[in-house]
Protein backbone atom coordinates (compact mmCIF):
# COMPACT_ATOMS: atom_id res chain seq x y z
CA UNK A 1 0.00 0.00 0.00
CA UNK A 2 1.18 3.52 -0.73
CA UNK A 3 1.95 5.78 2.15
CA UNK A 4 -0.50 8.64 2.67
CA UNK A 5 1.75 11.29 1.15
CA UNK A 6 2.21 9.36 -2.10
CA UNK A 7 -1.46 8.40 -2.27
CA UNK A 8 -2.54 12.02 -1.74
CA UNK A 9 -0.22 13.08 -4.59
CA UNK A 10 -1.57 10.31 -6.82
CA UNK A 11 -5.16 11.43 -6.24
CA UNK A 12 -4.23 15.07 -6.82
CA UNK A 13 -2.42 14.34 -10.10
CA UNK A 14 -5.02 11.94 -11.51
CA UNK A 15 -7.89 13.20 -13.61
CA UNK A 16 -9.41 10.11 -15.20
CA UNK A 17 -10.40 6.66 -13.95
CA UNK A 18 -11.56 3.58 -15.86
CA UNK A 19 -13.80 1.38 -13.72
CA UNK A 20 -13.73 -2.24 -14.86
CA UNK A 21 -16.92 -4.03 -13.85
CA UNK A 22 -18.87 -0.74 -13.72
CA UNK A 23 -22.58 -1.07 -12.95
CA UNK A 24 -25.09 1.55 -11.93
CA UNK A 25 -27.18 -0.89 -9.93
CA UNK A 26 -28.35 0.83 -6.74
CA UNK A 27 -26.99 -0.63 -3.52
CA UNK A 28 -23.85 -2.13 -5.05
CA UNK A 29 -20.42 -0.91 -3.97
CA UNK A 30 -19.35 -0.21 -7.54
CA UNK A 31 -22.32 2.13 -7.97
CA UNK A 32 -21.53 4.06 -4.78
CA UNK A 33 -17.84 4.35 -5.67
CA UNK A 34 -18.48 5.37 -9.28
CA UNK A 35 -20.98 8.06 -8.27
CA UNK A 36 -18.63 9.34 -5.56
CA UNK A 37 -15.71 9.64 -8.01
CA UNK A 38 -17.93 11.48 -10.49
CA UNK A 39 -19.00 13.90 -7.74
CA UNK A 40 -15.33 14.53 -6.96
CA UNK A 41 -14.76 15.72 -10.51
CA UNK A 42 -12.92 12.76 -12.00
CA UNK A 43 -13.60 11.80 -15.62
CA UNK A 44 -14.98 8.29 -15.30
CA UNK A 45 -14.85 5.70 -18.07
CA UNK A 46 -17.08 2.70 -17.31
CA UNK A 47 -15.87 -0.64 -18.66
CA UNK A 48 -18.33 -3.52 -18.87
CA UNK A 49 -18.58 -6.29 -21.49
CA UNK A 50 -22.37 -6.00 -21.90
CA UNK A 51 -23.69 -2.67 -20.64
CA UNK A 52 -23.87 0.15 -23.17
CA UNK A 53 -24.09 2.95 -20.59
CA UNK A 54 -23.34 3.30 -16.89
CA UNK A 55 -24.09 6.47 -14.89
CA UNK A 56 -25.31 8.04 -18.14
CA UNK A 57 -21.85 7.57 -19.67
CA UNK A 58 -20.98 5.36 -22.65
CA UNK A 59 -19.41 2.09 -21.50
CA UNK A 60 -16.47 0.46 -23.27
CA UNK A 61 -16.33 -3.32 -23.45
CA UNK A 62 -12.58 -3.33 -22.70
CA UNK A 63 -9.74 -0.92 -21.94
CA UNK A 64 -8.58 -0.90 -25.57
CA UNK A 65 -11.91 0.72 -26.54
CA UNK A 66 -11.48 3.72 -24.23
CA UNK A 67 -11.53 7.03 -26.14
CA UNK A 68 -8.39 8.26 -24.35
CA UNK A 69 -5.75 7.12 -21.85
CA UNK A 70 -6.68 7.11 -18.16
CA UNK A 71 -4.63 7.72 -15.03
CA UNK A 72 -6.13 4.95 -12.89
CA UNK A 73 -7.61 1.55 -13.76
CA UNK A 74 -9.93 0.53 -10.92
CA UNK A 75 -11.09 -3.10 -10.79
CA UNK A 76 -14.37 -4.40 -9.45
CA UNK A 77 -13.71 -7.97 -10.59
CA UNK A 78 -13.03 -11.20 -8.75
CA UNK A 79 -9.33 -11.93 -8.11
CA UNK A 80 -9.17 -14.69 -10.71
CA UNK A 81 -9.84 -12.11 -13.48
CA UNK A 82 -7.18 -9.63 -12.34
CA UNK A 83 -4.17 -11.21 -14.11
CA UNK A 84 -5.99 -11.00 -17.46
CA UNK A 85 -6.80 -7.34 -16.81
CA UNK A 86 -3.16 -6.71 -15.86
CA UNK A 87 -2.13 -8.25 -19.19
CA UNK A 88 -4.78 -6.11 -20.92
CA UNK A 89 -3.08 -3.04 -19.40
CA UNK A 90 0.32 -4.21 -20.69
CA UNK A 91 -1.11 -4.55 -24.20
CA UNK A 92 -2.29 -0.93 -24.31
CA UNK A 93 -0.26 1.66 -26.26
CA UNK A 94 -0.45 3.86 -23.12
CA UNK A 95 -0.08 2.92 -19.46
CA UNK A 96 -2.11 4.13 -16.47
CA UNK A 97 -0.24 5.35 -13.42
CA UNK A 98 -2.19 3.07 -11.08
CA UNK A 99 -3.78 -0.39 -11.24
CA UNK A 100 -6.19 -0.45 -8.27
CA UNK A 101 -7.96 -3.60 -7.04
CA UNK A 102 -10.89 -2.78 -4.79
CA UNK A 103 -11.50 -3.89 -1.21
CA UNK A 104 -11.37 -7.69 -0.92
CA UNK A 105 -9.49 -8.11 -4.21
CA UNK A 106 -5.87 -9.30 -4.22
CA UNK A 107 -3.86 -10.89 -7.00
CA UNK A 108 -0.22 -11.86 -6.67
CA UNK A 109 -0.27 -12.80 -10.35
CA UNK A 110 -1.56 -9.37 -11.47
CA UNK A 111 1.03 -7.65 -9.28
CA UNK A 112 3.78 -9.82 -10.80
CA UNK A 113 2.60 -9.11 -14.36
CA UNK A 114 2.80 -5.35 -13.70
CA UNK A 115 5.91 -5.36 -11.47
CA UNK A 116 8.36 -4.68 -14.27
CA UNK A 117 6.41 -1.61 -15.49
CA UNK A 118 6.94 0.54 -12.40
CA UNK A 119 3.18 1.07 -12.30
CA UNK A 120 1.67 1.51 -8.85
CA UNK A 121 -0.44 -1.50 -7.87
CA UNK A 122 -2.95 -1.20 -5.03
CA UNK A 123 -4.72 -4.26 -3.65
CA UNK A 124 -7.57 -4.84 -1.21
CA UNK A 125 -8.39 -1.17 -0.73
CA UNK A 126 -11.42 0.97 -1.52
CA UNK A 127 -10.52 3.95 -3.68
CA UNK A 128 -13.50 5.91 -2.31
CA UNK A 129 -12.57 5.31 1.33
CA UNK A 130 -8.94 6.30 0.71
CA UNK A 131 -9.94 9.38 -1.30
CA UNK A 132 -12.38 10.53 1.39
CA UNK A 133 -9.80 9.97 4.11
CA UNK A 134 -7.00 11.83 2.34
CA UNK A 135 -8.65 14.43 0.13
CA UNK A 136 -11.85 15.61 1.75
CA UNK A 137 -11.37 18.45 4.24
CA UNK A 138 -12.10 17.35 7.77
CA UNK A 139 -14.54 19.29 9.86
CA UNK A 140 -13.11 20.71 13.04
CA UNK A 141 -15.10 22.49 15.69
Amino acid sequence: MLDDRLMRAMFGESRSIAIIGAKDKAGQAVDRVGRYLLEQGYRIFPVHPVRKTVWGLPAATCLAELPEPVDIVNLFRAPEYCPAHAQEVLDLPWKPKVFWMQLGIRSIEARQVLARTGMTVVEDSCIMVEHERLMRPSLTF
